[in-house]
């Protein structure tokens, strides 16, 4: 029996007793605990955490993903207490968040050394997909699944594989992953120890990877090199796939090395021999070869002459006639012509040639078929303010200069008589071939009223001072348009010399084809002018009158004298024209 001083709890003893106890199990609730199997149900395992109470596990939260096999009775394992006691009266637990916890301890040491971690893609979300880390899901965007954009991540489901974390956040549970950069790191790697067994002029076998406008990517055996447009042959070669295609093996020689970028430049043109070796015993300055048109630019054409060697002729080497034609105008690509070649530049790998100097130069075809003096006809193909420019055969231009469209005439204003498309004759006055231009005359084809008149000046009846009889042609109001019988030359009697008074000094008293009598005034062989007076000759007649019949101061009257000289004309008979 107990003493005195034994008694039993009381009920505020035993309260306290009890919220200890739970106090140290709430204690353990949100962490991971060991737990030991009792039992396999179906598909769930039975767990004994060691508070006097079980839980049950879901078989997949173990063998998920590729994980361990299904725990066995009486193996000890770690879960995840979320609550000690449910309705049930089970405790609540969790492998998964178990395995979560461990992970996101594992992720962070591997996150702050950028170490790699082991995961396996499982699901595709909108964006990319996510990734199991050990228990911990992350998420790998589309963009940081490979190096190259790829269509089908199949093969790569469910396949354990290294990725680096780009992010985490633990209180939002956030991972964010990348396979892209592990295989970037790997590749440059095996780049960088691909680079360094190479060895710039070593000739490598490779396969054409990508072909692209400018070149061709050839893979080397782990890393690519660039085979650009202009090293795939010594021909001009417009795009790569005309020579090469994905798949092709080939063998290049390698050119250059950039070793901090791993950027290798390969050629193919360089294992064979160089067409340009030799140039200018080959293709000697003014020798002709026929080639064909390989392109066409605005500044002239390129023709090739053999596999490798163009040349460029110039558009102002194309055509002897057309100057400010579009080369694609004159010639086509591929099509076949005959050139001449003007110089070798064996330096810059450069060969000027001549189109048109194998074809006649027109001017030169124009001079031996029109010489000097024949006569020519064409079109007026433009009027300026210098003369007129006439479309000749071999599409050549002759120009006719004012001062050789009339002899009587000024130039400015005959010029006014003519359009363009008229067509008119000329006479051939000079042929420049070097100077390319051909010199016409309209006035030649009639006769020079000058040339009738003796070349000794002052020879003959036409000359300064001569009373000379002329033909009305035409009456105006400023004066009398005239010809001197017996030559071609013509005059303008101005309105003041018609006649000595004023009065009488009015064109209308003249008729067309009326014969009249006149006095030169001016006679200049070399300025090709000629000038008479009706005026001059009455002052000229009156002196004379007057020094061979009286003068006023006789006595006589200017009359009686003038009646005299009169009648002493007449008996002479009129003057022949």
């Amino acid at each position: 029996m107990s003493t005195a001083t034994e008694r039993a709890p009381s009920r505020e003893d035993f309260a306290a007793l009890l919220d200890e106890s739970y106090g140290q199990n709430e204690a353990f609730e949100g962490s991971v605990i060991k737990g030991r199997v009792v039992a396999i149900e179906k598909d769930v395992a039975v767990i004994d955490v060691g508070l006097k109470t079980e839980g049950r596990v879901a078989l997949k939260e173990f063998t998920g993903y590729g994980r361990d096999p299904a725990p066995k009775v009486g193996e000890e394992v770690e879960v995840y207490l979320e609550r000690i006691e449910n309705a049930l009266g089970e405790a609540v637990i969790s492998r998964d968040k178990a395995r979560r916890e461990e992970s996101w301890v594992k992720l962070e040491k591997g996150f702050e050394n950028n170490e790699k971690v082991e995961g396996v893609i499982f699901n595709q979300v909108k964006g990319g997909f996510t990734v199991d880390l050990d228990g911990a899901v992350a998420f790998l965007p589309r963009s940081q699944v490979d190096i190259r954009p790829i269509r089908d991540v199949g093969p790569l489901m469910n396949v354990p594989q290294p990725f680096h974390i780009l992010k985490m956040d633990r209180r939002r549970g956030n991972i964010v992953v990348s396979r892209r950069t592990v295989l970037e790191e790997s590749r440059a790697e095996q780049r960088h120890e691909i680079v360094a067994n190479l060895e710039e002029g070593q000739v490598i076998e490779g396969v054409v990877k990508n072909i692209t406008d400018y070149g061709a990517f050839v893979d080397l055996g782990g890393i690519d090199g660039l085979l650009h447009v202009t090293d795939v042959a010594w021909r001009r070669v417009n795009h790569p796939s005309e020579v090469l295609s994905i798949g092709q093996s080939v063998r290049v020689k390698i050119i250059k090395i950039n070793h901090e970028t791993h950027r290798i430049s390969l050629g193919m043109k360089q294992l064979l021999e160089d067409p340009w070796q030799g140039i200018e015993a080959k293709y000697p300055i003014g020798a002709k070869f026929h080639g064909r048109v390989t392109n066409i630019t605005d500044y002239g054409a390129f023709v090739e002459l053999e596999p490798g060697i163009e040349g460029l002729v110039h558009v102002s080497e194309m055509s002897w006639t057309k100057k400010n034609v579009h080369p694609g105008k004159i010639v086509a690509t591929s099509q076949e012509v005959d050139v001449q070649v003007l110089e070798v530049d064996p330096v810059k790998r450069r060969i000027s040639l001549g189109l048109k100097q194998t074809l006649q130069n027109p001017w030169e075809a124009f001079a031996e078929k029109h010489p000097q003096g024949s006569t020519v006809s064409g079109e007026v193909k433009n009027k300026t303010e210098f003369g007129l420019f006439i479309g000749l055969d071999g599409d050549v231009d002759g120009m006719v200069h004012l001062s050789d469209l009339d002899w009587n005439r000024p130039g400015e204003q005959v010029i006014e008589e003519y359009k363009k498309g008229d067509m008119i004759t000329a006479q051939v006055l000079d042929v420049d071939i070097e100077k390319e231009r051909i010199s016409l005359g309209v006035k030649q084809l009639a006769n020079d009223p000058f040339a009738s008149i003796s070349a000794e000046e002052g020879a003959g009846e036409v000359k300064k001072g001569a009373v000379v009889t002329t033909e009305v042609l035409e009456v105006k109001e400023a004066g009398l348009e005239v010809k001197i019988i017996g030559t071609d030359l013509t005059t303008f009697i101005k309105r003041n010399e018609l006649a000595r008074d004023r009065a009488d000094q009015r064109p209308e008293r003249f008729a067309v084809g009326e014969k009249v009598d006149v006095r030169i005034t001016l006679f200049d062989r070399k300025a090709r002018k000629v000038a008479v007076s009706i005026k001059a000759l009455e002052m000229a007649e009156e002196k004379e009158a007057i020094a061979q019949y009286g003068s006023a101061d006789s006595g006589a009257s200017l009359g009686d004298i003038l009646g005299a000289a009169l009648k002493a004309r007449e008996a002479e008979g009129p003057k022949k024209g």
